[in-house]
């Protein structure tokens, strides 16, 4: 229905497609487009569910392969940032963060258009514990658990479209022209805490297993650009392993590069 009656936004999940994979065949596309679709309606499913599933349900749907590898930044103290993207199913992440985790769980994010949704989403995404913050107050959330001393754990997606393209890291992502936000190289490189990236790997209809992979352990020991650079590069290789997974229907490249900001390389 979504995608033959609704046609949910065909034309720019179809134009996305063309131009990250233009070396693919058009058959090759229409697989990616329909096998997309067959996704996000299950996502929608698993959205619904999300807002009023147990612990223990989604637990069996959404599986923390080596979560040692972040709990021991909680035991040394350590607030950290978990930088991902839009790409399989991000809201068991949310709900989930702050028990499948020790870490007090923050999820930083846009609030959406409607306030009567946003409000109750953001109540049932945190009913057990995640507090869900907006981009443009994270830095004061981020000072006042400092002060507390209270090891957080940043939750950032940040493969959106930035508001400012001015404001942002521009480099070539998937064939085209790419701004990213730079919020989490940022704050990770402000306060000093471990970028740590998560991959989200569906393991069959409905369930998934997360995996953690350290972007960097010191962020101001790095040259500036470093951690974004990795970021992207470990994104990319996320999507192209399995690209009907990401949020192709997302208008990602709306924007266009003003003459005067460069273009700046990936850094290793």
């Amino acid at each position: 229905m979504v995608y033959y009656l609704v046609r949910y936004r065909r034309k720019v999940t179809r134009t996305n497609l063309a131009n990250a994979y233009p070396e693919r065949t058009e058959n090759e596309r229409r697989g990616i487009e329909r096998a997309y679709y067959h996704h996000i309606s299950d996502l929608l499913v698993e959205g619904l569910y999300n807002l009023y599933a147990r612990p223990q349900s989604i637990m069996q749907r959404y599986h923390f392969a080596n979560r040692q590898l972040v709990n021991r930044y909680y035991e040394q103290g350590q607030s950290i940032i978990l930088m991902s993207a839009h790409y399989n199913n991000w809201e068991y992440m949310i709900t989930s963060l702050n028990f499948q985790l020790m870490h007090h769980g923050v999820g930083v994010g846009k609030p959406l258009n409607d306030k009567l949704v946003a409000n109750y989403v953001t109540r049932r995404r945190g009913r057990f514990g995640t507090e869900i913050v907006d981009h443009t107050t994270v830095r004061q959330t981020m000072e006042y658990y400092r002060q507390h001393q209270v090891p957080v754990a940043y939750m950032m997606l940040s493969d959106q479209s930035p508001n400012d393209e001015r404001k942002s890291f521009w480099t070539m992502f998937l064939h085209q022209e790419t701004p990213f936000l730079y919020g989490a190289e940022y704050f990770a490189r402000k306060y000093d805490m471990p970028v740590i990236y998560y991959d989200v790997t569906k393991t069959s209809r409905g369930r998934y297993e997360v995996r953690f992979t350290l972007l960097c352990d010191k962020p101001s020991e790095v040259p500036q650009y470093t951690i974004i650079s990795r970021y992207i590069q470990h994104l990319g290789n996320t999507i192209d392993a399995a690209p009907q997974y990401w949020l192709w229907s997302h208008r990602r490249w709306k924007r266009k590069r003003p003459a005067d900001i460069p273009l700046n390389p990936l850094t290793p």
